[in-house]
């Protein structure tokens, strides 16, 4: 199980460091991949938003090649045993536990004082969201493992507590992506964002992805084509080694940018060829998408009809384990 908040369009970060892994992994588990609604950090003000934000992750995620006939797609506010299970969930977790998360620490220091209460709930629902459908393995990008390990910390106090032996939530683990970080294009420490919109989208266009790559930020130090360069720390070399799949290629450059005998457009070019001979099945796929919508909305009704079913069935065990049939 894995999945991500509907906060706009998905980039190559996403794909290098999740999307990639999730493609191949649904061939081999039964995979659950949730669009994650409640957890939209400024939802109050971005609901308008976020209905068509839900339809373009989705769009994202059939372009690059997750296939709903064989994995289930869902969207959380759909599936009210989420909410249910958070609330259970978050008696056994610390308020000292939450504020420690690196995660949230950040995103809350970019607010401010007036920070919501969801941001201390969003975390027990990461929780509940993995423990749903009873996960095995979670893909994720390297700065949720912090996540991963409050879920399996949780996973096991509940089985401890409730399970009389019996383990009602398998004890989840994180699998991070083949490319664990990638940086914004603008520099080597910025992250992409939307609002600096220093990413390469994967819906971008051929022509998109070639001006954006022109652009990219290098080595500083680097004045001149004969002079010797910099690969470590430099944004162009970190995509290339993330998406070009031609070694020799790269390597080639990275010796003669060294010592000074090959400048940035030529680096830039083939970084630019790459990424679009990468991305165009995408472009492909998505263009199919873009004209059929009504499938689009299939594939998010029918995954998240049988991710309710699978959700059922987890609380079946989980009011039976707190002993909730007062009725019975």
């Amino acid at each position: 199980m894995t999945g991500i908040r509907p906060t706009g369009s998905l980039h190559l970060g996403h794909y290098g460091g999740a999307l990639e892994n999730w493609r191949k992994l649904q061939h081999e588990y039964q995979a659950f991949f949730l669009i994650a609604d409640y957890q939209v950090s400024d939802y109050a003000d971005q609901v308008d938003d976020v209905r068509g934000w839900v339809l373009e992750v989705a769009m994202d995620w059939l372009a690059v090649g997750l296939d709903p006939e064989i994995s289930n797609f869902g969207v959380e506010s759909l599936v009210p045993e989420h909410a249910e299970l958070t609330t259970w969930l978050s008696w056994w977790v610390p308020l000292g536990r939450l504020q420690r998360n690196p995660t949230l620490k950040a995103e809350m220091d970019d607010i401010g004082e007036s920070v919501p209460v969801a941001f201390f709930t969003y975390p027990v629902m990461q929780t509940a969201n993995i423990l749903m459908p009873r996960s095995h393995l979670v893909p994720v990008g390297e700065d949720q493992l912090p996540h991963i390990e409050m879920t399996r910390e949780v996973a096991r106090r509940f089985n401890r507590l409730f399970g009389n032996g019996e383990e009602i939530f398998p004890v989840p683990k994180g699998l991070v992506g083949r490319v664990p970080r990638l940086v914004g294009i603008d520099g080597p420490d910025t992250k992409m964002s939307k609002s600096k919109d220093n990413a390469i989208w994967l819906k971008d266009d051929e022509e998109t992805v070639t001006k954006k790559v022109r652009s990219m930020y290098t080595d500083p130090t680097r004045l001149r084509a004969t002079d010797p360069g910099h690969v470590e720390g430099n944004p162009v070399f970190m995509y290339h080694d993330a998406f070009n799949p031609n070694e020799d290629e790269v390597n080639d450059l990275k010796e003669r940018y060294r010592a000074g005998t090959v400048g940035d457009v030529e680096v830039k070019t083939k970084l630019a060829a790459a990424l679009n001979e990468m991305m165009e099945p995408w472009r492909e796929r998505r263009a199919h998408f873009e004209a059929h919508p009504e499938q689009v909305r299939e594939a998010l009704a029918a995954g998240t009809e049988r991710y309710r079913a699978a959700a059922q069935a987890t609380m079946e065990r989980v009011r039976e384990a707190l002993k909730l049939d007062y009725l019975g």
